[in-house]
């Protein structure tokens, strides 16, 4: 069972530590004493606090993922890798996560889908073929914060089904926002000056000023 400080359930009710010595006076949620007399709290307070129930049925979920559609057939690869683990171990996949989309992008859907539900109780662990699978960089933090939540991720090392070109991939992304940032910027920048230089030929006389005309 997971217990936290009271910085940890703050951070993961998304409250601060005063607020929960404010609702540890008002018996709002009552802080747990360690024989030191050091409060913490425990995962079953915050599935009561979040009205969830401990469903001992929890989801075991096998995540794969590429870069680009063009590798599709790696994704077959990643699934039939890992449901062989799976059968090895005597472990009962329940879903099968198929998910395209840079390691670089936090705003994949379906693994923020799988985020959510990992807090809401409904995973118990997830496999991948490779840390860069589930997140490109700080999969040890997304690790403990899933953890936080009694959720593991069973990393399940394949050499083979982690190629070099994915990172190539993750940086070309990266490449390609930026140049069409920089290029948005530049664009920005042309239109300012082309106004600019409107408005002055305006004011030398060079362009006649249509509202000047009419109200004359």
């Amino acid at each position: 069972m997971t217990n936290y400080k009271p910085s940890e359930f703050a951070e993961v009710l998304n409250v601060s530590v005063k607020t929960l010595q404010r609702w540890d006076r008002e018996n709002i949620l009552k802080a747990k004493r360690t024989p030191t007399n050091r409060r913490y709290y425990t995962y079953d307070q915050y599935l009561e606090f979040k009205g969830l129930k401990n469903n001992l049925d929890r989801k075991i979920v096998i995540y794969t993922r590429v870069s680009t559609n063009n590798q599709k057939d790696d994704l077959v690869n990643q699934i039939e890798f890992l449901k062989n683990f799976a059968n090895a171990k005597g472990i009962i996949v329940d879903e099968v996560i198929k998910d395209i989309g840079s390691g670089l992008n936090y705003n994949r859907k379906k693994w923020n889908k799988l985020l959510e539900e990992c807090m809401e109780n409904k995973i118990e662990s997830i496999l991948v073929t490779h840390k860069d699978r589930f997140i490109r960089f700080g999969f040890e933090w997304f690790e403990r914060f899933l953890g936080k939540f009694d959720t593991k991720i069973i990393v399940v090392n394949n050499e083979s089904l982690s190629p070099q070109e994915e990172l190539v991939q993750d940086i070309i992304s990266i490449l390609h926002v930026f140049s069409c940032r920089i290029y948005g910027l530049r664009k920005y920048k042309k239109k300012i000056r082309e106004d600019r230089e409107i408005a002055k030929s305006v004011q030398d006389g060079d362009i006649p000023n249509t509202k000047t005309e009419k109200e004359d």
